[in-house]
């Protein structure tokens, strides 16, 4: 019989231990929201929103994890029942979503930060070995590889119109054709790249460690805009219909007109925002170095409300319908509700949780700092 979930359920995890589930119904699904091949991109879509419908709305069950041997900062790409994710153990990995089963690996020469794009058939990634690469979902095998410069591949590609799209710490931005890895263009900025490319309405918007957000038509690589920030910037940009929004190191959250560059308004967190905004139904959420959620109004950035997860926050939500699910340093994964922010529960991973995680249905995964992929559901 099940039994009432409480206001706030704290979770712990034992490594080999299965989750006790408080039962529950999941609120319905949309067909997208019951289709494996739901999240193929960091963020989810093009738009880099992080939103979906549905997902796990009671405390749900470890279903598996899987040991990489290294540390996880990538977060997991899923379609077609493959869960594609890179690693500090120098490899990308192809797992199994039902059973976490290894179905391949790719070693490279470098750490594998960036999160993976799996479009038409193909895995698009970057390493700390100085490469960027392309390989056949299904196998693993090398399609292309492009050359960078040093310093390596962090940011996590966008995929458009047969065009990658990602920035690199070689202190450029790259457009290569998808099907061969022939450059289309690229764009030099005044520092490396973290951040993720936005590309949406012919732009590409993606900051810089320069102190600057760019927007760069995303055929010619032109410079239609920048903005200039007061500090570097990691976090990536979401974009709505008119607007996108991007965090800075200089504490502020920053929503800009995508068609000129103009500022529309920051809000001040007063410390660094690593996390990447998550956006949805008029609002935006994003973590910051103080610690806290923050639920901000999209389009004037009056804080909603915030939420204190008690430790620096480096994870970008994912949102539903109902709730937001976020990592953070203190080495849990929490569940709040939307509407107010209050901690509906949490799982103790035992060590940081940086990835943003990845929503299929009723099912989260992500990865941490103890070197596992994690699965949970019902």
């Amino acid at each position: 019989m099940a039994r009432r979930r409480p206001a706030a359920l704290i979770l712990s995890l034992g490594l080999a231990v299965l989750l006790t589930s408080t039962a529950g119904t999941a609120s319905a699904q949309t067909t997208e929201d019951q289709t494996l091949g739901a999240w193929p991109t960091f963020r989810g879509d093009p738009a880099r929103t992080a939103a979906r419908g549905a997902g796990p709305e009671m405390s749900p069950n470890l279903l598996w994890r899987f040991p990489t041997g290294g540390t996880v900062e990538s977060s997991p790409a899923v379609i077609d029942g493959t869960l594609y994710q890179g690693t500090f153990a120098n490899a990308l990995f192809a797992l199994d979503v039902e059973t976490g089963s290894e179905l391949w690996r790719f070693p490279v020469r470098g750490l594998v930060r960036a999160s993976p794009a799996v479009v038409d058939g193909r895995v698009y990634f970057g390493a700390d070995d100085n490469f960027f690469y392309a390989l056949a979902a299904d196998t693993g095998e090398v399609s292309w590889k492009f050359p960078l410069g040093g310093g390596g591949e962090q940011s996590s590609p966008a995929v458009h119109n047969g065009v990658v799209y990602f920035g690199a710490f070689d202190r450029h931005v790259y457009a290569l054709d998808a099907n061969t890895g022939a450059e289309r263009w690229r764009f030099e900025t005044g520092s490396g790249i973290l951040s993720s490319p936005l590309v949406q309405n012919g732009q590409v918007f993606i900051a810089g460690i320069d102190h600057n957000i760019y927007a760069l038509d995303a055929n010619t690589g032109a410079l239609a805009w920048r903005f200039r920030t007061g500090a570097p910037s990691f976090s990536s940009p979401a974009g709505s219909e008119s607007h996108i929004f991007v965090g800075s190191d200089d504490g502020h959250l920053y929503a800009l007109d995508a068609a000129t560059g103009e500022l529309a308004w920051r809000f001040r967190a007063g410390r660094k925002i690593f996390s990447s905004p998550a956006v949805a139904d008029g609002s935006v959420y994003v973590g910051a170095h103080t610690g806290f959620l923050y639920a901000l109004d999209a389009a004037s950035g009056a804080r909603q409300w915030q939420t204190q997860l008690n430790g620096a926050i480096f994870s970008s939500p994912a949102v539903t319908a109902e709730r937001i699910y976020v990592g953070s340093s203190d080495g849990r994964l929490y569940a709040l509700g939307r509407s107010d922010g209050r901690v509906l529960w949490s799982l103790a991973i035992g060590d940081r949780v940086w990835t943003s995680p990845t929503i299929i249905g009723d099912r989260l995964y992500f990865g941490a700092h103890d070197g596992a992929i994690y699965a949970f559901g019902p």
